[in-house]
């Protein structure tokens, strides 16, 4: 995939960029301990893919560095004593993705009095600024998924509305990905029906709202925006249940039972971004501040130097290209028991 590859040659040329830093780590560096600190169990990504793409990374930069991985399962109080811990333990950086955002600026500045640099990881810091944040362009992701959405809608001709089942209202990039989806949405022509805000991105509150959407427009759903795979998953879930046809519904985070549910024809897209690119940039930046050094951001958000990539939208007509034939899944993975004929249709082996 192209836009993986230049995202992989400029994580590779962020040490390049490095300067003196105010905040982080003096001195050696080897055998240092750095912090990875994750939001949520209801995302099988971070147990599955970004913890152990961050540790094989840091392995990689420094084999003496111990990576300090926890996760606070969705309790902000809970991360916070996680964080606190890791900078007792003295950590000399923390990659940090909140479970809420507001309240991550108390990880900050707690990090920072004691000379440990925090990045950002996937959802920013508003806040107070960390020192680096890195992600995929959150709200681009809701504009793709979006305006994908709306142009399917357009070229079938449909009639009806929209719902929009946004991420946690405590996750700022959940914020960003909202912004981008009205911007697709609130121009379209098609009439957003209902929105709704899903504490802690629960697949199952997700869909407790959608059926009861349902059973309010039923006929006049054209079609369904939902901010990520497990809220989408949630989503389909309902309008199964009701034994209603499932519309054109959206995703984002490729997990491979979103895969499974676009080669079945049950969800209408995704997003890729591959994981690999902002584990190993996000490593690659720890060890630069663990080091003494600030890499310079691409851009900036919230007054935080920031790299942002591009993410790229999959359906039935590019999934085994953009998924598959770039290695990102494995068919033997995947194409089990009902999905191998959606498989076979599509090529995927």
């Amino acid at each position: 995939m192209k836009k993986t590859l230049t995202a992989a040659l400029v994580v590779a040329t962020l040490t390049a960029c490095g300067s003196t830093s105010q905040t982080g780590a003096t001195g050696s560096a080897e055998g240092a301990k750095v912090a990875f600190l994750m939001p949520d169990l209801a995302s099988t990504r971070y147990e599955q893919a970004d913890a152990p793409m961050f540790k094989a990374k840091m392995k990689q930069l420094c084999p003496s560095c111990e990576v300090i991985y926890q996760n606070a399962d969705s309790d902000a109080a809970k991360q916070q004593q996680q964080a606190n811990s890791a900078i007792a333990q003295g950590v000399k950086a923390i990659v940090l993705d909140p479970v809420d955002s507001a309240a991550a600026a108390t990880i900050v500045k707690s990090a920072q009095s004691q000379q440990v640099a925090v990045i950002a990881y996937d959802r920013p810091i508003p806040a107070t600024p960390a020192d680096y944040y890195i992600s995929f362009d959150n709200e681009k992701i809701g504009s793709m998924i979006g305006q994908s959405l709306v142009d399917h809608l357009k070229k079938e001709k449909a009639k009806g509305g929209i719902l929009q089942v946004n991420g946690s209202p405590t996750d700022a990039a959940a914020g960003l990905i909202k912004k981008g989806v009205h911007s697709a949405v609130d121009p379209s022509g098609f009439k957003l029906l209902a929105e709704y805000d899903t504490p802690d991105w629960q697949p199952e509150k997700a869909q407790q709202w959608v059926a009861g959407q349902i059973s309010q427009f039923r006929d006049e759903i054209a079609g369904v925006v939902a901010a990520n795979d497990g809220t989408g998953g949630g989503a389909i879930a309902a309008f199964k249940a009701a034994g209603v046809k499932v519309p054109p519904i959206t995703g984002n985070d490729a997990e491979p039972a979103a895969a499974q549910r676009i080669i079945a024809g049950d969800q209408y897209n995704t997003i890729s971004k591959p994981i690999k690119i902002v584990a190993e940039a996000a490593a690659t930046v720890a060890w630069e501040f663990m080091q003494g050094r600030k890499p310079a951001g691409k851009t900036a958000l919230y007054n935080t130097p920031s790299e942002l990539f591009v993410p790229t939208v999959v359906t039935r007509e590019n999934i085994k290209e953009v998924l598959f034939d770039s290695g990102l899944m494995k068919a033997a993975d995947v194409c089990t028991g009902e999905y191998a004929a959606g498989c076979t249709e599509l090529g995927i082996t």
